[in-house]
């Protein structure tokens, strides 16, 4: 047999559970799909797009894949109920999340926010914002909350309407979609989570701790991690082509290059100087405590056990 035919058979599958639909926010994975770099590694890599019905860990708890893309709080929340669900990279190093208000709201500093209405995203992605509203002091529940909570669709239609004062948004996604849309920078006040010292870790690769106790599992993991990064490295280096493969894999038709060509130029700012896809001890701590500093409506209870392991980081990049 053919030595070439023997590798493509023997080639590993695996599938990647993304957090929400094809677009920027993962141009690495597809570049490392589209330019070989995963064949290279012997994988034969599925990746599956997300959307507002589609929950990452209960997709991975299904066996629906090998690994998903999921935020920190979603993913310890998911773990404290318990689905075993570990960390083995933090992609994004630095958040993305925003709070971005109308200026003719009157809002100028999140002491504003009383009395306000603020867009907020939910299906797991509610957690930062709840635990920022309980360190201002802020209640978001009950006959008179502090602040009232708009549930927020994926969408920029409240503050653009004025249903809302303030609404949610991603420095490369919904923030454009209002500039996009007509507004004008120097209309709006942007109070990104990361400057208020209340951010918390977004886009990781996470799988089921079955997977770390199976040797050949922790191998093909390793392979995963090394191709992926070669595909943010690509990217990061050729945006315009990596924007051009990210448009090629929607097979809905629905993205626009203007607007991947400025989500990616803002995504790889999310990846951080230290080592691609090492999740520091200490970003670990400061999320975890974050969660729990919330008491009345807690996104953990208790200091998570295992939740993350450098195991398959260190075979990919140190031996």
């Amino acid at each position: 047999m053919p030595l070439s035919a023997a590798t493509a058979r023997a080639a590993d599958a695996l599938t990647l559970q993304l957090k929400w639909v094809t677009q920027g926010q993962f141009v690495g994975y597809y570049v490392a799909k589209a330019r070989g770099f995963y064949k290279a590694e012997n994988l034969d890599v599925t990746i599956k797009p997300g959307g507002p019905d589609i929950n990452p860990d209960q997709v991975l708890a299904g066996g629906g894949a090998d690994v998903v893309i999921d935020w920190m709080p979603s993913a310890l929340a998911t773990r404290e109920k318990g689905v075993p669900i570990v960390n083995i990279a933090q992609v994004f190093q630095h958040s993305g999340m925003e709070l971005t208000c109308r200026k003719d709201s009157g809002i100028k500093t999140p002491a504003d926010f009383k009395g306000k209405t603020l867009g907020v995203w939910f299906s797991g992605n509610e957690y930062p914002f709840l635990s920022w509203m309980a360190k201002l002091g802020y209640s978001t529940e009950g006959a008179h909350p502090d602040v009232t909570v708009l549930k927020q669709g994926f969408n920029v239609d409240p503050l653009l309407q004025k249903q809302a004062a303030c609404i949610s948004t991603m420095s490369y996604n919904e923030y454009w979609q209002l500039i996009e849309a007509g507004m004008k920078p120097s209309q709006l006040i942007v109070f990104k989570y990361q400057d208020e010292h209340v951010a918390t870790l977004e886009d990781g690769l996470y799988v089921l701790q079955s997977s770390l106790n199976d040797s050949a599992k922790v191998e093909k993991l390793a392979r995963f991690l090394k191709a992926s990064k070669e595909g943010w490295d690509y990217a990061a280096k050729h945006q315009a082509e990596a924007v051009k493969i990210l448009l090629a894999a929607d097979t809905a038709g629905v993205l626009t290059k203007q607007h991947q060509t400025r989500m990616v130029s803002e995504i790889v700012k999310l990846i951080g100087s230290s080592p691609w896809g090492y999740l520091q001890p200490d970003d670990y701590d400061r999320t975890v405590n974050e969660l729990l500093s919330t008491k009345s409506t807690p996104v953990i209870t208790t200091k998570p056990d295992g939740a993350y392991t450098h195991a398959v980081w260190d075979k990919a990049f140190k031996s």
